[in-house]
């Protein structure tokens, strides 16, 4: 039985975006030293927020809080910390793109902006609410991620056509 473009298509976009958080992941638990841990970028929430722009149906709260809870599991933080904060921030950048009538470079870098804004304060409040620390080297990891956005753009937009 032949399936049709439509389904080959979506079967097609699910493949990618599941090998695109595999690879994303890989960058996130390659042991660096402490100075330049944290200079690394957020590269899963940065392929999650361009999978929630790019294509809302198949990525939602649900693959978020997923996500998150394995980059939980990979970056050795309290179970449930980046999951909260990734559901938080697909929340806002869903009460955000209702605003965007045309997804275009600037208007996705935007967005992506405001959601690792979100993401990382929501981290932040919740690591001083429960373990009473504040990271503010974190804030490099945010700023980088926010310059190397178009990076990811570039390098994934490929697979949404």
């Amino acid at each position: 039985m032949a399936l049709s473009n439509s389904e080959q298509s979506s079967g097609t976009v699910l493949i990618a975006i599941a090998l695109s958080f595999v690879v994303a992941s890989s960058p996130s638990v390659y042991p660096l030293s402490p100075s330049m841990a944290t200079l690394r970028p957020m590269i899963m929430i940065m392929v999650l927020i361009f999978w929630l722009l790019f294509q809302p149906r198949y990525v939602g709260v649900f693959t978020a809080f997923i996500i998150g809870l394995i980059a939980d599991l990979l970056m050795d933080t309290h179970l449930g910390q980046q999951a909260f904060a990734a559901v938080i921030m697909v929340l806002a950048l869903r009460l955000c793109s209702l605003q965007v009538k045309q997804l275009n470079t600037f208007s996705a870098w935007l967005l992506a902006t405001i959601g690792l804004i979100v993401f990382q304060l929501s981290l932040w409040l919740l690591q001083l609410m429960t373990q009473s620390i504040f990271v503010v080297q974190s804030g490099l990891s945010l700023l980088i991620s926010i310059l190397s956005w178009p990076l990811i753009l570039l390098i994934l937009r490929g697979f949404t056509r």
